[in-house]
Formats: structure tokens, sequence, C-alpha cells
């Protein structure tokens, strides 16, 4: 197979943008793609290996496994086993836990299996998991397992004839990916099967160039250039994907994979000493700058400046571990084919055996003591169980009967976009009484309790709030989806009812046109008492876990931490909304944070007085505290 230096130069293209995707900045939020560009590749080399060794007699399965395992085995194992002291020593039980059963995953090439059960790869928590990349390797190796296999059965019926098989493989699973996005988009997201189109459009590309060769035409690879940037730049995480909008860069690089030969523009630039050596490289800068910024988040830093000293750092690792870990067992005269098989067999043994004694001994909760223990335990809420939620009864008391999500799907690991029924309760007209309506998510849903014990003799709280919708307008209901269905049915309970008072709350995504909007729709409604709920604080982890290194000496307020964002964000809402005609700004940030920090407890007790249960979800006793704290908001609404 003939060197291409534009292919090196391609995956550098490819590694760059996901790793600053990965560190959070906002210029690159389709950043991914780059994953989808790897994809391309790896199916137009092996491809490419597989056609030529079968066509001169030399294919072998037993040498095809050994050139797969040289290449990725060592490096990754290296990054393994290099994370495990980090987790032990920084994260809490159910990370540890879940960190655990990724080892296990990685080593049995399923860990996209493991992480389309756990959550979505945009997902908050995502951040924090060190080897939630190792997806993308998983889909390769289930890749690199079958298709071989395959190629070597199917080539009886003719080289024509496998081309045309793979061809309708591909449409297939793009036909089935865009299905995936609309019924399950995480699974679609991490699946094979929906991701096997890209890696066979690399492979129709190399029987196209093994037919024909690399063509010259610096139009069209010009094109697939600017196609891949243009997804890099102008798509994010609201792009369904993978879907027909995959085919902008999978498109993209099968262009300048066909039509960038040497002398264009597109391989001039791509085959730049820059390019070439980011390229060589990148596998191992892949492998590494996961682990590093996700333990970073974990410890609560995630300032920019640190995430770009993470993404210089992981270059420097990946030229070590590429220099002294890739090469070297790449090199069959340094290592023999005995030595990679047995030496890879006990490294994944090894990990599993790890992963297995983290999964079953809860965490490594050994690394705790008694009063750590008892105190993580109080708040462990994982899904399908949801203890805390259960023991404390904040079902009840957070009002989730009038939450259109359909939970108990979640817990039983079917969720579903198809909302659920929620209580006549919620809705109940309360005429003559005055009359609360809470309207938002799970963070307009905590604040239900503290108004309720507060303020229920003299209101009645009535109450839509859905887990992870933000309130908006919305033009008509919808039996498909709970986020638009809680809006429109919350809209109009305002405009049949006319509350005395309309709560708006929302974790995050505050957007001043949007709030404006809802404003001016609830006044033409009728309500003349709005209020608008600032962001309560948030941290970069759950609470308790930060809490519990040092129980016996928890500060009571608490700077490090605080997610930032959320201040910013915050300062950016009081701003446009403290003195807006008719509307009342709740600021959340300054009934619990100073120049100290923010507020970690009530009270003489931590366990019984903290104030979020997670990341920012407020503890009931933190919901009485803000509900007392905003009484005069509510003394001038009327009937």
């Amino acid at each position: 197979m003939q060197y291409r230096g534009e292919i090196d130069g391609l995956r550098a293209l490819a590694v760059v943008p996901v790793m600053l995707f990965h560190a959070g900045f906002e210029l690159f939020g389709g950043g991914f793609v780059g994953v989808d560009v790897f994809f391309v590749i790896s199916g137009y080399l092996i491809t490419t290996i597989l056609i030529e060794d079968i066509e001169n007699k030399r294919f072998s399965i037993i040498n095809f496994y050994e050139r797969r395992a040289r290449r990725i085995l060592p490096a990754l194992f290296f990054v393994i086993f290099a994370c495990i002291p980090f987790a032990w020593m920084w994260m809490d039980l159910s990370q540890m836990r879940d960190f655990s059963q990724s080892l296990v995953a990685v080593s049995l090439f399923a860990s996209n299996i493991l992480f389309w059960t756990e959550s979505g790869y945009f997902a908050g928590a995502a951040e924090e998991k060190p080897l939630l990349h190792t997806w993308s390797l998983a889909v390769e190796e289930q890749y690199y397992l079958l298709f071989p296999i395959f190629l070597i059965f199917a080539w009886r019926f003719g080289k024509n004839r496998v081309f045309w098989i793979i061809v309708f493989m591909s449409a297939f699973s793009l036909l089935l990916s865009e299905w995936g996005w609309r019924n399950d988009a995480i699974a679609n997201f991490y699946l094979a099967p929906t991701r096997a189109w890209e890696l066979f459009a690399g492979s129709i590309a190399a029987f196209v160039v093994q037919k024909q060769g690399v063509q010259k035409n610096n139009l069209l690879s010009l094109l697939g250039l600017t196609a891949i940037i243009f997804s890099i730049l102008v798509f994010d995480e609201n792009i369904p994907f993978p879907s027909f909008y995959t085919l902008v860069p999978v498109l993209g690089v099968t262009l300048i994979v066909l039509y960038a030969k040497k002398g264009t523009l597109v391989a001039k630039l791509l085959g730049t000493k820059l390019f070439v050596g980011i390229g060589l490289i990148s596998y191992s800068a892949y492998l590494w700058h996961q682990p590093l910024f996700a333990f970073a988040r974990i410890t609560g830093n995630r300032e920019t400046v640190l995430s770009i000293i993470l993404f210089f750092l992981s270059f420097v690792f990946a030229y070590l571990s590429w220099k002294y870990v890739e090469n070297p067992f790449r090199n069959k005269n340094f290592i023999k084919r005995r030595t990679i098989f047995l030496g890879s067999l006990a490294c994944m043994l090894s990990i599993i055996f790890i992963g297995a004694i983290g999964h079953y001994s809860n965490g490594f909760s050994n690394r705790f003591n008694d009063k750590q223990i008892i105190f993580l335990n109080e708040f462990e809420n994982d899904l399908p169980d949801l203890n805390y939620i259960t023991r404390t009864g904040l079902i009840k008391k957070y009002r989730l009967d009038c939450d259109y999500y359909d939970l108990e799907a979640l817990k039983s690991k079917y969720p579903t976009n198809i909302p659920q029924q929620i209580s006549p309760e919620c809705t109940e007209k309360s005429l003559p009484q005055k009359t609360i309506f809470i309207w938002g998510d799970s963070h307009a849903q905590h604040f239900s309790y503290g108004l309720k014990n507060v303020f229920g003799q003299d209101f009645a709280i009535r109450q839509i709030a859905t887990s992870g919708c933000d309130p908006k307008i919305v033009n008509k209901d919808s039996e498909f989806d709970y986020c638009q269905k809680s809006n429109f049915k919350a809209m109009e309970y305002i405009s049949e009812v006319k509350p005395s008072t309309v709560l708006l709350a929302q974790r995050m995504n505050h957007n001043i046109a949007n709030h404006k909007e809802l404003i001016s729709s609830i006044k033409r409604a009728g309500v003349s008492n709005i209020i608008l709920v600032g962001p309560v604080p948030q941290w970069t982890k759950d609470l308790h876990d930060i809490l519990v290194h040092d129980l016996d000496n928890v500060p009571k307020k608490l700077l490090k931490f605080i997610n930032h964002d959320i201040i910013e964000t915050n300062e950016e809402l009081s701003v446009e909304f403290s003195s807006y005609p008719g509307v009342g700004f709740i600021d959340i940030i300054d009934l619990f944070c100073d120049q100290n920090g923010c507020l970690v407890y009530i009270g003489d007790d931590v366990k019984v007085g903290i104030t979020t249960y997670d990341y920012g979800h407020l503890t009931p006793i933190a919901s009485e505290y803000v509900a007392e704290k905003i009484r005069p908001y509510f003394t001038g609404a009327n009937n």
C-alpha cells in the first residue's frame, strides 16, 4: 500500500477539533465530527490493505489481527493503566464504580454498549468519564473483527459484487441511523449498526481508488476540505448524529481520499510537516486527551487556561507514547507475535480483574472510612433505584406527578420521548384562592416544596415542570415530545386560569430573548405578577462528593468547585431583568453566595443541612430557605 502523507494530515484535522471540543471551546462546537473523519479513514485504510492481501493471495486473519493488536492495544493499555491510580485518588464511589465497569467494557471492546446504557455523549456527567472516548475504538474494533471475515467469504462472488454489497449495506446503515436518532438517539450515537456506513464509506473509496487510483482534482478536494471545516465550525450537539447531516463530513473525507492526489492544494496543505506530524501521533493524542480533561473536571478544575495547557500536554504525552510505546510494539523484529498476543491477553485479564473488583466493591469503598461511607450512602441516588429521591419522598415533595417526562421508562433503561400523564391536581383551578403557578424544568420543581410549606396557607401551588425542559412558547401540543407537550400545556393553563403569579425557573440555557418572549406572552394572557428565578448555585461535581474528603472541617461556604459559567449567566440575567417592567427577578445566587463562596449547608449538621443533593438540585431544607427569603416577591400577587 502506497503511503499517502495527506491521509496522516487528515488525521490531524480529525483529532485536533475533537480535543478542542472536549476542552469546551465553543468555536469548535462540531469538533466531535473528527470521530467521523477517523471512521472514514479507518474504513479506507483497512479495506485497501485487505483487498491487496486477498488479491495477492497473502491474506491471513491471524496476520491481520496481529497488525491491529500492534497498532491499537499497547498504547490503549498504557493509558488505561496510567488512569487507574488517579481514579483511585480522585473519584467518588459512583464514579469509581462506573470507571471500573468501563475498564471491563474497554477490554472487551464493548465500551460503546456500556456508555449507551449509561448516558448521552453530550450529557454533563459524560465530561467526567476518563474512558468515554473509547466508544469509537469499540466501534472500529467491532468493524475490524467482522469486516475481514465478511470480505474473505464474499470475495468468491466477485470483486464487483462485493463492492455493491458494501454499497447496499452502507445505504441500509445510513437509513437506520436516520431512523435511529428519531427513536433512540443515544443508541444511534454509540452503536455500530448506525455507524457502520461511515466506515463503509471509506471501504467504498478504497475500492474506487484501487480500481482507478487517486485522481487529481483541486475543486473536489477543496470542496471536501470545506465540508469538514464547515461541519466542525457550524454543527453543534443539537444536530442529530449520526444522520443525513453526517453525510457532510463523511463525503468531505471521501472527496479528499479520492481526489487529493499529490500536487493538489489540499494534498500540499495536509502533507505539511505540521499536519503529518500531528497525524502520526493522533492516535495517542486521542487516547490521552479525554482522561486529562476528565480528571481535571473531577478535581473541580475547569478554567479555560488549564484546558489550553492540557490540550498541549496531550500532545506531549502523545509524542512520548508514540515513540516509546506505539513504535516499539509495531516492530516485529523487536516484539514477536507470541509476545503481542500473550501480553495483550495478560493486560486484558488484569484490567478486567481490576474492573470487576471495583464494580463488586462499590467503587473500592475501602478507600473511605465508615463515617464517609455513611455520608455518601445518604445521598446515593443512582438509577434505577434513585434511593435518595425515593427515601426522602422528593417524588411527592417536588411534585414529580406534574412532570411529563417518563421517569419510570428511564429507570427501566428504556427512555422515551413519549409524555406520561400528569396528575389533574397539577392544573386544578383554585379560584378565588390566589395561585402560584410553577413553570420550568427540574430546577423549577425543587422550589415547589418550599413554596408549599411557606405560602401554602395563602396560595394554591400549581405546577407543570418537566425534567430537562426549558420553559418556552410552542405553537402546538404533541403526544411524541414531552417537552413540547409540557410547554404547550403550561401556557394553556396560564391562558385559561390566569394565575395570580407565574414563577419561571430552569437549570441552564438561559436566553434573554426567550425569557422576554415568555414574559410578553404571559402578560398578554392576563397575568400581572411574573417571577423569573435565576439559576441556583451549581457545583462542578455532586456536593456530597466534594465534602466527603474532610467531613470534620466542612466550611459553611465554599469557593472551589463552583460552576462559574452559572455565576456569569446569573449576572447577565440580573443586569437585564432586575428592573424589567412587570417582572420580579429573584437572584438565587445572591441568597447563597458572597465573596467567601456559596452556602454548603444550613444549620449545624452538614448531612441534615446540605443545600444540594447532587450538583445543583436543592434539598428540601434549602427549598424552604429560599421560600422564606423571597416572601416580598409574592406579597403583591393579585387574584
